[in-house]
């Protein structure tokens, strides 16, 4: 067992190494300087306007110290 989970993995590992060495390119590196601060940009914005909702229009009670607000229940007999 030993033998062949050894044999997959260098297998594997050789075949991920091809892989990277097949699909290496300057596509990535030109698509990252033309629309990477854009990109950035927009995600931040997107996600600062989502929040901004969630925190003043959903009724959402940010309860954030339980201290004076937790109460014992009534017993019960």
């Amino acid at each position: 067992m030993y033998r062949l989970a050894k044999a997959a993995f260098n297998l594997s590992s050789q075949s991920a190494g091809q892989v990277a060495v097949r699909h290496k390119s300057d596509l990535s590196q030109d698509l990252h300087a033309k629309y990477g601060a854009p990109l950035l940009i927009s995600g931040v914005t997107f996600c600062t306007a989502v929040w901004a909702y969630v925190i003043t229009s959903t009724g959402i009670a940010w309860n954030l110290s339980p201290v004076g607000k937790v109460q014992p229940k009534e017993w019960k007999e």
